[in-house]
């Protein structure tokens, strides 16, 4: 019987290879995904739309992306991972280019949709590759620099469509930002070491994707996880929608170039994500994830404060929670699910894009009614039901249940 295949060690050649593709990939998901939210005020003046409505242009997108993934992680069972999220990166970049140019509003929300379908060939299979390919010691580190490629690629898509869009105009600056998608995506084709721990399996029937689901939804701690994927990026995406709306309007008056300029801070992403799987392989996965969401709770206070420096030190403090809670809960999945990798990363990142659909959507009606006080008064609620679920799952992992 031959040896079985190495797992990427980390400090290996072939391991930075893995994560530098990973990190491109989430750059360029990231990127194509966000790069509208900045403009919805630019939406709301071309189209005549109000917040709740502009916003659908992010909501819609990823309540598509969400189902996409949960489907795509049953279909990467019988595809190879390096094929799917290649021709995934290629179609929504194509996408995002000609949502620059159509002329009506209901044609950027079809072709959003369809670019939230394209998308969904990427998370949920790079997480299971992760999960698969890298050694157990290294997860954490991998998928923390996965993760840190999303958070470059939120930043890059805000701030380059921010700038642009002041220069020239909004359009200029979505078809710029689909372009970077289609480099991003040779770079990660050209890195991506081939998959050593899994062979496409073809004719599976809908009995195994069944079992597998089940077995995955029976784990409470697998549950739980899915309920903080929900948590963490719709009260991210709530906070990140409507704060533009803020400060366009007056004490502020600030112009896009200066609001994207402020989305300079998910750097702190970037080092967010790889130290805090760093120090969960360390110290412990749920310690990190209450720090991280306290974090965040503190920032949505800083918010409600008046200052400008308060405001921007908020954002800062939510960004870096949300991505140090999310690359631990998502390399927590990774390590639970025993078996089908690729649905259970699907799972939880179909809890995470229905939270930034549904909660971001719902945002919009809690600003147009209550102003920014409701906006954080919904995330913070939110907030306070992932502690609970965090210190829950604390209890479980130190009785080894998780």
């Amino acid at each position: 019987m031959p040896a079985p295949a190495p797992y990427l060690e980390r400090g290996s050649r072939a391991y930075w290879r893995a994560s530098l593709a990973l990190l491109f990939a989430g750059y360029a998901t990231f990127s194509l995904l966000y790069c509208v939210q900045p403009l919805l005020p630019a939406f709301s003046s071309t189209f005549g739309t109000t917040p709740a409505q502009s916003s659908l242009a992010i909501s819609l997108t990823t309540g598509v992306l969400a189902c996409a993934i949960f489907a795509a992680g049953f279909a990467s069972e019988a595809l190879s991972r390096h094929r799917l999220m290649t021709a995934s990166l290629i179609v929504s970049a194509l996408l995002t280019i000609a949502v620059s140019v159509v002329p009506r509003w209901p044609e950027v929300l079809v072709l959003r949709a369809l670019e939230g379908a394209a998308l969904g060939g990427v998370p949920a299979v790079a997480m299971a590759y992760l999960a698969e390919e890298v050694h157990p010691d290294g997860l954490g580190l991998a998928m923390g620099l996965y993760v840190g490629g999303t958070a470059i690629g939120g930043m890059a898509g805000r701030v380059v469509a921010g700038i642009l869009a002041d220069a020239f105009s909004w359009r200029i600056s979505i078809g710029v930002i689909g372009v970077l998608g289609l480099v991003a995506m040779l770079a990660f084709r050209m890195l991506l070491p081939p998959s050593r721990h899994f062979a496409p399996r073809r004719g599976l029937a809908l009995a195994h994707h069944r079992e597998a689901l089940r077995a995955h939804l029976a784990t409470p701690a697998l549950r739980a996880l899915f309920a903080m994927a929900f948590v963490l990026m719709g009260c991210f995406v709530t906070l990140y929608n409507y704060v533009g709306y803020r400060l366009l309007a007056a004490p502020y008056n600030l112009n896009q170039t200066q609001i994207g300029a402020i989305f300079v801070v998910y750097l702190a992403g970037v080092v967010a994500s790889p130290l805090s799987g760093r120090m969960a392989d360390l110290m412990g996965r749920s310690r990190v994830l209450i720090a991280s969401l306290l974090l965040m709770l503190a920032g949505v206070a800083l918010t409600q404060l008046a200052a400008i420096a308060a405001i921007v030190a908020g954002i800062a403090c939510v960004t870096f929670g949300f991505f140090a809670g999310h690359a631990v809960a998502s390399g927590w999945v990774g390590r639970l699910a025993q078996r089908a990798k690729g649905q259970a990363a699907a799972l939880y990142l179909l809890a995470y894009y229905l939270g930034s659909s549904l909660v971001g959507w719902y945002g919009g009606h809690t600003f147009g009614a209550y102003g920014w006080s409701g906006v954080t008064a919904l995330v913070g609620a939110l907030l306070m039901l992932g502690i609970v679920t965090a210190f829950w799952l604390g209890s479980r992992e130190r009785a080894g249940g998780a």
